[in-house]
């Protein structure tokens, strides 16, 4: 009698120990935020899938139903309500208490690197300033859960806040606020998405602190940190963060002219002492600093 030859079969998803049977991928819900148009959200939902595909484990990337600020958004997963699973944010020490954070910077640090949206009939505005002294005659606004509103305050700087994110570009193009520090990474895209109102990008400043913007998840789910970090890890490794990073970033420093700017370096009471600024090639660093 003939046998006839088995068929191997190739599984695309993991299979569960249990059954023996493919996983499903995993649905995974980042916040929808506030802006209509998050400068922000291209680059690191971009990042996110690609460490995720990387880390060996079956996720699939959705964003929540409800727009919700940063608080809310954190609060959500901390709680595990299961509206939200993993969120972007700058790290601080109140952060990290309540989330578990992945602790690679996927901003390389430029959140910490802040231009200022002012006025358009004030374009050189700061354009004098060249100690914290001079900008502290000035307001700048400040969302109110913002890690940066008490990092500016630490300064001696005077900031007011708002409670919506569209707000503050209301309050400055009326005037109610002198300046709105922007990261880098946001500043030209927030400027065009909301041409429809005077404002201008100032040319003249930089206000740079020690920062770092990580993804957290819930203290309950160790293993997606775990996951995640694996999948950064490696595309550290092979150049693709590096990659990715460049695309989209890598003009930034000629765009915005760095490099002509006066630097007004800022401390960070908050940032946490776990964050790993010895590892230098995790940071962002112009030739010419």
């Amino acid at each position: 009698m003939q046998r006839r030859p088995l068929l191997m079969l190739t599984c695309l998803w993991p299979l569960d120990a249990a059954i023996g049977a493919p996983s499903l991928p995993q649905a995974l819900l980042y916040p929808r935020h506030q802006a209509q148009d998050d400068p922000q959200q291209a680059y690191v939902t971009a990042l996110l899938r690609l460490a995720l595909a990387r880390s060996g484990h079956a996720y699939v990337l959705r964003r929540s139903a409800l727009r919700m600020v940063q608080t809310r958004a954190m609060q959500e997963i901390a709680t595990a309500t299961g509206s939200v699973d993993v969120v972007w944010a700058m790290t601080s020490r109140a952060s990290e208490a309540q989330l578990l954070p992945v602790r690679i910077p996927i901003d390389r640090g430029l959140i910490g690197w802040r231009v200022a949206l002012v006025q358009a009939r004030q374009a050189q505005l700061l354009r004098q300033v060249r100690s914290l002294a001079d900008l502290a005659r000035l307001s700048a606004g400040q969302m109110r859960d913002w890690p940066d509103a008490a990092i500016l305050q630490a300064n001696g700087l005077r900031i007011d806040t708002s409670s919506t994110y569209e707000g503050l570009f209301q309050q400055l193009a009326a005037g109610r606020i002198d300046y709105f520090p922007r990261s880098v990474i946001e500043a030209q895209s927030e400027l065009a998405s909301h041409a429809r109102l005077p404002l201008a990008l100032d040319t003249h400043l930089v206000i740079r602190y020690p920062a770092a913007l990580y993804f957290f998840v819930g203290k309950h789910r160790p293993e997606l940190a775990r996951h995640i970090e694996a999948g950064l890890e490696k595309m550290l490794a092979d150049g693709s963060f590096a990659q990715l990073f460049q695309r989209h970033f890598g003009r930034l420093a000629d765009q915005l002219k760095l490099a002509q700017r006066h630097v007004l370096d800022l401390a960070n009471p908050d940032l946490p002492e776990e964050t790993p600024l010895a590892r230098k090639a995790l940071w962002y660093r112009p030739k010419y600093y």
